[in-house]
This record gives C-alpha cells, sequence and structure tokens, in this order.
C-alpha cells in the first residue's frame, strides 16, 4: 500500500513539474489546414518486369531455343482433330515416358507394315501411352533416303488410336524414329 501511495505522489509531483515548466508556452494558431494522408506508390511488378526484359534479351541475341521453327520440313509430326498443340509440344519436349518401341529399319514396306498394326495392338491391350517407332534414317537405302519414314507417317495418320506423333529427340533416334502418343484407356480384344 506504501508503494502505491508514493508512486501516486510522485506521478503528480512530475505532472505539477511538466505544468510549471510549460505555463508560459502560447499555443499555435489554428492554420486550418487539413493533414492528408500521401497516397501510397504503386506496388513495382519486378517479375513482369524481369520477364518483359527476357523477352527482349532473347529476341535481340543470336540463342534459337532447340524447339523454335528450326525445322527442316523434314520432321514428323502429326495431331489429330481435337488434340491441342499444346500435346504436341510436351510430346517433342519429352514429357511422357517412352514405355515400349518398336525397330523396324531394314525391312521392307510390307513387313514393316504388318508388324506395326501388330504392335499397336499389343500396346493398345497392355494400356501404353507412349511408345517409339525407330524407321531409319536411310543411309543404308537406295539414294540414302528414308523409305518407311513418310510410310510410318502415313500408317499412323489413318489409325484412330493415334493422338499425335512427332519426330523424337536425338538422344531418343532423332530422325530415325518416331515418338506416338496412343489413346488412353485398355481396348478389349476384337473391339
Amino acid at each position: 500500500m506504501k508503494k502505491r501511495a508514493r508512486r501516486l505522489s510522485n506521478e503528480t509531483h512530475e505532472a505539477e513539474l511538466f505544468r510549471a515548466s510549460v505555463s508560459d508556452v502560447t499555443p499555435l494558431r489554428q492554420t486550418g489546414r487539413a493533414l492528408l494522408e500521401r497516397p501510397r506508390p504503386h506496388p513495382i511488378p519486378a517479375q513482369r518486369l524481369r520477364d518483359e526484359r527476357s523477352v527482349l534479351q532473347d529476341s535481340l541475341s543470336d540463342h534459337i531455343p532447340w524447339d523454335s521453327g528450326a525445322e527442316t520440313g523434314e520432321e514428323l509430326s502429326f495431331v489429330r482433330n481435337g488434340v491441342g498443340q499444346e500435346t504436341l509440344r510436351k510430346l517433342r519436349c519429352g514429357h511422357w515416358v517412352i514405355q515400349d518401341e518398336l525397330d523396324l529399319h531394314g525391312l521392307t514396306a510390307n513387313e514393316a507394315r504388318g508388324l506395326l498394326a501388330g504392335f499397336l495392338g499389343y500396346c493398345l491391350r497392355s494400356g501404353l501411352r507412349c511408345i517409339r517407332i525407330i524407321h531409319g534414317k536411310g543411309l543404308r537405302s537406295r539414294n540414302r533416303e528414308p523409305v518407311l519414314k513418310r510410310k510410318v507417317a502415313s500408317w499412323l495418320m489413318q489409325r484412330d488410336e493415334i493422338l499425335a506423333f512427332c519426330q523424337a529427340r536425338r538422344a531418343d533416334g532423332g530422325s530415325g524414329a518416331v515418338v506416338v502418343l496412343l489413346k488412353g484407356g485398355r481396348v478389349t480384344p476384337g473391339g
């Protein structure tokens, strides 16, 4: 109780001292001005600015991305109607794991067509989605041109279960192979 009374008397004494020290101060005149808060600056879209700078730098440089339009006209690619171009881009980038492959190079067109049909049937029954078909580069054929390349593309485009295909990445066979994306779901035999 004594501590509390002592603290109150100290506070009262300090208040009296303060009043005595400011007793001769004159208050400032009222100017009628309103104190307005300054508007906050707009946030700076730092990431967008970095992206725009990067795009500008890329457009001015000699750097050509691997999947830009550097095609020679020999690359095979196909997308079924109703399947987006994004699917083809993902197929080119190796988004899906290649689950099986068929090597046709060195075969005649008739032999290759029969093997390809059988292999596609097997893949559908097994529920495979992404496969590679090696048709060869034609280095050992007459005129050193790939014989099976265009035929394989034509045969694949005729099959409804083929969603898309494109030339394989260099590590997966390059111009001597195609990567194929099949429709999902298992197909029953005879169906």
